[in-house]
């Protein structure tokens, strides 16, 4: 991905929204980024944005905050796939909660509850849908799931910026939602970011103080915090990009769509579409391959280059050995043949 050319089309704009930020003298927790909070929240349709350091951070701070509240405690289970960024489940055991892996979807690469109800427990108290590669997980059957089990529900919306859900935004279709603004992500800023959306008054309250040493007076600790905040120059680009999110989603859209036709004729696996248009903000465009090794080399020959995410499902990983064991067999078979290739217009012209 070419992120300096993503940002160059910003550029007079993003120039003049950092010089703002340095004419003021004010670097850390001031306008920039109570504004962008503000717009991010009205662009989601939520009452809160909280803006924190990081993606991960952002989940972490939704567990930590639900067990300052006395909704969660340490050792509860909460639901994530096991095809998904190490980070989703890093978020669960960083809060000291217990990750529950279930398989994904075949077609849609998304956690699968029909697995998730074979393992559920009697201590699952919270479920992680993550919208992966952009694509919106059924929100409606997740939250049926989860009122039927009592469970919180917690959108990794890492990768779903601008995607919706019967015409509701990622960030706004359960209790409370991460997002990353990682400079490679649809709305990404100049280095690492993260926002937290919710409805929830207290929750906003609560993360709100837990992102800022644990209290939000100065010198006024009222809980075991951390520092993990939004800078005004991050919340300065976003508010420029936020504006044109949209635009480019739709653009991504339009590419996805390009090369469905332009590879519907190799023998590989195309990436299913949602039934409402809007429901994929296209973040990756992943393809599946049982020889995905002649596939790379034959895009590199036509002078594209793909990447692979994920290369090993998170229970696999070393971090996780406790749980490598298990078996899931979806994402087992899916691992070695998932391909990612660049959605762009020079992809396109290549093909």
């Amino acid at each position: 991905m070419d992120i300096k050319a993503l940002n160059e089309k910003y550029r007079p704009e993003i120039d003049l929204a950092i010089k703002e930020v340095l004419d003021s003298g004010w670097y850390i927790m001031g306008a920039q980024l109570e504004t962008f909070e503000r717009e991010f929240a009205d662009y989601c349709g939520v009452r809160h944005a909280i803006g924190v350091g990081n993606g991960l951070d952002a989940l972490v701070l939704i567990f930590e905050a639900y067990k300052a509240m006395g909704q969660l405690k340490d050792g509860d289970e909460v639901i994530v796939p096991a095809n998904s960024f190490i980070a989703s489940a890093l978020a669960v055991s960083r809060a000291g909660l217990t990750p529950l892996f279930v398989d994904n979807d075949l077609d849609t690469y998304l956690l699968s509850l029909n697995d998730a109800s074979e393992r559920i427990t009697a201590t699952t108290k919270a479920i992680l849908p993550v919208h992966l590669y952009g694509r919106v997980c059924d929100m409606d059957a997740v939250n049926a799931f989860a009122k039927q089990h009592d469970l919180l529900v917690i959108e990794d919306s890492a990768q779903a910026h601008g995607a919706k859900w019967k015409e509701k935004c990622t960030g706004n279709l359960g209790d409370a939602a991460g997002f990353s603004f990682y400079p490679a992500k649809n709305l990404g800023a100049l280095g690492d970011g993260g926002a937290v959306t919710t409805n929830d008054p207290e929750l906003a309250k609560t993360i709100k103080k837990l992102r800022n040493y644990g209290g939000d007076i100065k010198y006024v600790h009222e809980l075991k915090g951390v520092n993990s905040r939004l800078d005004e120059i991050h919340a300065a680009v976003l508010r420029v990009k936020l504006r044109y999110l949209d635009e480019e989603t739709e653009r991504r859209r339009i590419i996805a769509e390009h090369l469905n036709q332009k590879l519907q004729y190799l023998d590989i696996v195309l990436p299913s579409h949602p039934e409402d248009r809007k429901g994929h903000a296209w973040h990756l465009y992943v393809v599946r391959s049982k020889n995905r090794e002649s596939l790379v080399q034959m895009m590199a020959n036509q002078g594209v280059e793909t990447g692979i995410h994920y290369p090993t499902p998170i229970h696999r990983q070393l971090a996780y050995k406790a749980s490598n064991h298990l078996n899931f067999p979806v994402s087992e078979i899916q691992a070695p043949e998932l391909l990612s290739l660049p959605l762009s217009t020079k992809t396109a012209s290549c093909l």
